[in-house]
């Protein structure tokens, strides 16, 4: 979509639409949240963060005339809205989305808590709603960056897993790690921009 905006192609805003529905075809389950992979049913959290982020910047750059914005906003909104009780207590999403066994994950946190900032912003979720989500979010977040730049609770590289018990045995990086840090620093920026002007 960032390109399609760019060069002002629509086969650009075409292909993301198609490779949407493809891949909601091939991932999310009845209860709207994504699997993994076909291998199992396992919502790895962030297979869940990646979407939620993906179609939250997508959104930004797809034409309000676009014939498939329509589809794709609905699907931004129900995942978010699948998304929203599976967070715990403390802020966090964890390591397989509906499973609180599994650990709190900071990567997913991140993503699905700036894509709901997002929305709000955007006005593609409602704030009464979404805004405590968010607002627990960051304290929980913001706990597990060190001062040094040090993570807790980062998944590490995660491929297709054939079952939930191998997504479950999935290390935890607590240090340093390019991704955590990448998307620590993405839902830093948003929701200082949230919050500044709220």
């Amino acid at each position: 979509t960032q390109v399609g905006r760019l060069t002002s192609e629509s086969k650009y805003h075409d292909m993301a639409v198609k490779h949407l529905a493809f891949m909601q075809k091939l991932c999310l389950r009845k209860d709207g949240i994504y699997r993994h992979s076909p291998l199992d049913e396992a919502a790895w959290g962030r297979g869940n963060g990646f979407p939620a982020l993906g179609l939250a910047w997508s959104l930004g750059d797809l034409p309000p005339e676009h014939p498939g914005r329509a589809a794709m906003l609905t699907s931004f909104q129900n995942h978010m809205a699948a998304l929203k009780p599976y967070q715990d207590s403390t802020g966090m999403w964890h390591q397989v989305i509906d499973h609180p066994e599994s650990y709190p994950e900071l990567t997913a946190t991140c993503m699905i808590a700036f894509a709901m900032s997002r929305g709000i912003r955007a006005g593609w979720l409602d704030r009464a709603t979404y805004e405590p989500t968010i607002r627990r979010a960051w304290p929980a977040t913001s706990a597990r960056i060190g001062d040094d730049g040090s993570l807790t609770g980062v998944c590490e590289g995660t491929g297709k897993q054939p079952n939930l018990q191998a997504y479950f045995d999935r290390k935890a990086i607590n240090g340093f790690d390019d991704r955590g840090g990448a998307m620590s620093l993405l839902v830093a920026i948003e929701l200082a921009t949230f919050i500044a002007a709220n």
